[in-house]
């Protein structure tokens, strides 16, 4: 019974380990996408006062680069802020930046909707030349509704930060369900009514693919928002990344002075800070790295489609059904084992469909 349950606890340990592991890696992964998007938003903003000067028929192109080293700057400052509880003043600002773009973007594809006085679109989707071209399209779309949940990434070190009582668990569970229900209800909204909106021209993006061009002051508003939110949402995902490289490094060299020691910096009419090297490199080189490959696939849908496809499974699936066998101790080929493992078939599935569309897709732009 003892050798048992030591190796249910061994079990339950590695396959925490590796959860924690690709939790780590798609964090990395994911952190490409605000820097990515945060450009597309900031270019958006000056082409809809381009077009608002010069008209909608205007030549308004900006490139991507210049603002992707911009962003990427902001995120190395941003990145030396030491604990993650540290963060909820931008956590704060990043949810009110969600939410106003949110109400925006379901405002003007109402507007739109009640304007044509008729639903655009219908029930089988954007018409394409070819059946398989539809098949990718629809493979992208999965994936791009994968990632619009990733909470599961930072859900362990979110619930490591708060308080009981109550219970940690318990808290995280209120939290999650009211989380889905909100994010789903806007996600619904604005997929819904800019559908209905624009039909078959619908953009991949709503404020930065100009279905909207009026009022360019609202759509401005509302992509400096989004800039906003995704300055919060680069940290809220590398913040995790940050503590487990400060502890991996603090165990492995204990006595090394670059890993452990601390300087006091002081500048003119600052006050003084500490500094760690290994933060600073570590950081400097998180950061130009995502930066770096933002510059090299600027690509937003696919994009996002293929770190949706590759988290999904592992990280929202699979490991937590392992572990809650685990942990409840269910009988093999019980009732709830088989139905569980039936569900996380068909997910890998799902998951697998939408990272070969995704792929396909990545590699059709970057060759075309």
């Amino acid at each position: 019974m003892v050798a048992s349950v030591v190796l249910l606890s061994f079990y339950l340990l590695f396959l925490l380990n590796i959860f924690l592991f690709l939790t780590t890696l798609c964090d990395l992964l994911l952190c490409y996408v605000p820097g990515c998007s945060a450009v597309g938003y900031r270019r958006a903003i000056l082409k809809a006062n381009c077009y608002h000067e010069h008209g909608h028929g205007a030549h308004c192109e900006y490139g991507g680069s210049y603002y992707m080293l911009i962003f990427g700057g902001a995120q190395l400052l941003l990145s030396f802020i030491p604990e993650f509880h540290d963060m909820a003043w931008l956590s704060i600002v990043a949810a009110v930046m969600s939410f106003s773009y949110s109400f925006i973007g379901i405002g003007l594809g109402l507007a739109t909707t009640i304007a044509n006085g008729t639903i655009k679109g219908s029930i089988t989707g954007v018409r394409m030349r070819t059946p398989m071209q539809k098949v990718w399209r629809v493979s992208q779309a999965v994936g791009d509704i994968a990632f619009s949940y990733p909470y599961s990434l930072i859900l362990l070190e979110i619930q490591d930060t708060l308080k009981s009582p109550p219970a940690e668990n318990k808290t995280m569970k209120r939290a999650s369900i009211g989380s889905i229900l909100v994010t789903t209800f806007f996600y619904l909204c604005c997929g819904c009514f800019g559908y209905a909106a624009f039909g078959s021209d619908s953009p991949g993006n709503l404020l930065t693919g100009f279905g909207f061009y009026e009022p360019y002051w609202l759509i401005d508003f509302a992509n400096a928002c989004i800039i906003l939110h995704l300055l919060g949402g680069y940290q809220v995902y590398s913040q995790p990344i940050f503590q487990f490289a400060d502890r991996f490094f603090a165990e492995r060299f204990p006595d090394s002075g670059f890993v452990n020691d601390f300087h006091t910096v002081r500048v003119a009419c600052l006050p003084a800070c500490r500094v760690n090297l290994l933060r600073v490199c570590f950081r400097a080189l998180y950061v130009a790295s995502t930066t770096a490959v933002a510059v090299a696939f600027p690509y937003f849908n696919e994009v996002l489609a293929l770190l949706g496809a590759l988290n999904f499974w592992p990280l929202a699936i699979y490991f937590p059904v392992e572990m809650y066998f685990v942990q409840r101790n269910v009988p093999r080929w019980s009732t709830r084992w088989v139905v569980l493992q039936t569900f996380s078939v068909v997910c890998l599935l799902v998951s697998t469909f939408a990272l070969v569309g995704s792929i396909e897709g990545l590699i059709t732009q970057k060759l075309g």
